[in-house]
Formats: C-alpha cells, sequence, structure tokens
C-alpha cells in the first residue's frame, strides 16, 4: 500500500492574501462495502472521457462511480471474494480505441492485479496478475493500445491492449548496465504525442524517461521525489510533484532533464504556522490550453490551483484531511479531489479570465 501519513485536522486559518478560495461544488462520503456503514478509505480519482462520471479507488477494493454533476453513486465495481486491498490507481481507456467497446476503466490495486472493468454493466473483463508487486500507477497511450503500469516491484511494465499481455519490462539490470528505479514506483505517464516516450516516478528521487522502442531509459531527471499520482507531461515540459515541505512542484526539460528557468512553483503560505503542504498529487489543467497546475497533499491538507505562465496561485481549498489524489475534468473546468476524509470533492476552476497578477 502506498506510503501515507498520519494526519491532522488543518486549523482554520485565513488564506493567503487575496487568493480565492475554491468554490467547492459538492463533497460525497464514500461507504464501504462490508456492511458496516463505515466510510470507505479513496486513494485516487478520474474523470470519464466525456465527464459525466468520476471514479474513486477505494480502500476496501471498490471503485466507486460518482455523478459528476451532484456525486450521487451511479455504479460500484467489486469482486466478491477479492483481496479487499485498496485500488490506488484508475485510468479510463481513452476514447481514441479501436475497440467498439466503450466505458472500460482500469484499476490498479495493492495485490497486484489491474482489472478491466466495463463500467455500465459493473463487469470484471479481465484481470492481470502482477505476481509479488504491489500496482500504484497506470496510464494509457493516447490512441489507447498500450497501457504501463509501476509499483512496488521498481519495474514498469508495457502491456498490449488488445491481448492484455506484457510486451516490455523495463527495469534497472546490472548486468546489461541499464538504468532504472531503485525503489517504489507511483507514477507513469506517457507522451500524448509520442506513444514511444513513457515517464516513470517514485521514491528514489528520479524520473526516468523511457524509449519504449528501445525497451530503456535515455534520461533521467533527478530530484522529484514521487509519492502519489503528481507525474505530467505536456509540450516537453516535465510537471512533478514532490512528498516534502519545500520545492514540491517543479517544471523540467524533457529534451535535456534541467529544470525550466527558476523552476519551482512555490507554493506560499498565510504565515499562520500550519505544517508545509507536502505533495501527493499534480496535474496540468487539460483540453487546448493546459494553462493550470492543480496540487494537494497532507501537511497543510490543501489544493492549490497555480497559474502555469506566472507560477502564481490564484486559488485555494483548505480541507479536514490530506488530499491524496486529483484529476482536472477534461474540459478543465473542475477539479476532483481524493480526501482522507473519505469523501470526494468537485471544485470549480476560478474564471480563466481573471488576470494573475
Amino acid at each position: 500500500e502506498p506510503k501515507r501519513v498520519a494526519e491532522t485536522s488543518a486549523s482554520k486559518a485565513p488564506c493567503e492574501p487575496q487568493l480565492t478560495v475554491l468554490k467547492q461544488l459538492w463533497a460525497q462520503e464514500v461507504q464501504s462495502s462490508d456492511g458496516d456503514s463505515e466510510p470507505a478509505d479513496i486513494f485516487c480519482v478520474r474523470h470519464s472521457p466525456d465527464d459525466t462520471l468520476i471514479a474513486a479507488g477505494c480502500g476496501d477494493g471498490a471503485v466507486r462511480l460518482l455523478q459528476a454533476d451532484g456525486g450521487h453513486l451511479a455504479y460500484t465495481l467489486f469482486e466478491a471474494g477479492g483481496s479487499n486491498l485498496p485500488t490506488t490507481c484508475l485510468r479510463f481507456r481513452p476514447a481514441a480505441s479501436s475497440s467498439k467497446t466503450r466505458n472500460i476503466l482500469i484499476a490498479g490495486c495493492s495485490d497486484g492485479t489491474v482489472k478491466h472493468w466495463h463500467v455500465t454493466s459493473q463487469k470484471c473483463m479481465h484481470t492481470i496478475t502482477e505476481q509479488n508487486n504491489q500496482v500504484y500507477a497506470l496510464d494509457y497511450t493516447a490512441d489507447a493500445a498500450h497501457f504501463a503500469t509501476g509499483g512496488r516491484d521498481c519495474t514498469v511494465r508495457v502491456y498490449d491492449e488488445a491481448t492484455k499481455t506484457c510486451m516490455l519490462s523495463l527495469g534497472s539490470s546490472f548486468d546489461r548496465q541499464a538504468v532504472g528505479h531503485s525503489s517504489r514506483i507511483f507514477a507513469v505517464k506517457f507522451d500524448p504525442n509520442n506513444p514511444a516516450c513513457l515517464l516513470s516516478a517514485g521514491w528514489d528521487n528520479t524520473v526516468q524517461i523511457w524509449d519504449v522502442r528501445e525497451g530503456r531509459s535515455v534520461r533521467s531527471i533527478f530530484g522529484a521525489h514521487v509519492c502519489g499520482d503528481s507525474l505530467d507531461l505536456d509540450g516537453g515540459v516535465v510537471l512533478t510533484g514532490s512528498w516534502r515541505p519545500t520545492e514540491q512542484l517543479q517544471l523540467w526539460d524533457l529534451s535535456t532533464g534541467a529544470l525550466i528557468d527558476a523552476g519551482h512553483v512555490p507554493w506560499g503560505g498565510d504565515q499562520s504556522g500550519r505544517e508545509p503542504c507536502q505533495v501527493y498529487g499534480a496535474q496540468f489543467s487539460k483540453g487546448s490550453a493546459r494553462e493550470w497546475i492543480a496540487a494537494g497533499g497532507s501537511g497543510s491538507n490543501e489544493i492549490k490551483i497555480f497559474s502555469r505562465t506566472s507560477k502564481k496561485a490564484i486559488g485555494m481549498l483548505s480541507l479536514p484531511k490530506g488530499v491524496y489524489g486529483l484529476d482536472f475534468a477534461n474540459n478543465g473546468k473542475t477539479v476532483a479531489i481524493a480526501a482522507g476524509d473519505s469523501k470526494v470533492r468537485v471544485v470549480a476552476v476560478p474564471d480563466v479570465a481573471r488576470k494573475v497578477h
């Protein structure tokens, strides 16, 4: 199971001067499946391609899909007799898939499985088991032809979506003098414009840039301590979110592995004496512009949205417990949040027409 820290309730401190409090559209507590009405831990969230559903990966192994408009429970994906270990990562299959079957979601679990679910029928279509592994990270290529996994065993695996077979295992090797990860992997990300380029990051403070055609790491970025789904890529710019009290958000050049300009997106603070935010989730906004960055984590237990160009925060929301994951809607208007208080929240992105000074 991914490393999590003991959370403490955030104090009711004032926000940073002139920083907009993000408008919360709804918050929905998610119940577990064991019949005792206890809330379920939530580790990750993901929007469906049409933005009508938000999938939540839960601590009891289930995936619960909530209506994006209001948060009502629409579907529950759960196999009786399973391990009941946490679902740690989710991806909807992109609409570009050549398959006639739609509404496919893949879910990675701490028991080492990757399940393909048909959401609307609530049926598990296929299960892959990675022996002696815990799966913490997933991503699809933009054309949905392949997907990748990462987890406890320090290996990135690339699968063929049509056959569900592993095509490639990417890891370090002393015999081949191959570079790879030396600790757990918590994020994988395909270049949306180049399916042969795959990034991965985790506890070992590196981002590995893999050439899938060559089956090796062609470049390493040093300095990001990734403990969640906090790796993104757009237009040759790599975003990392690190679980640490300083230099949490950084922007890197994909082609060189160097920090861009100063490289850091300052988190800022409200001088209230609260703990700094240590980031579990970070992402570029979706859509054509991709001009915002959302990030959140534990410590100060908050989410912030930043301008990518000015590197300044334009809005924030404090939560009772930490942020474990987040996801922009595909239309870029809202952000879904997986929080440590067993609630899925949706906040509105501030008016994009506002000037960021």
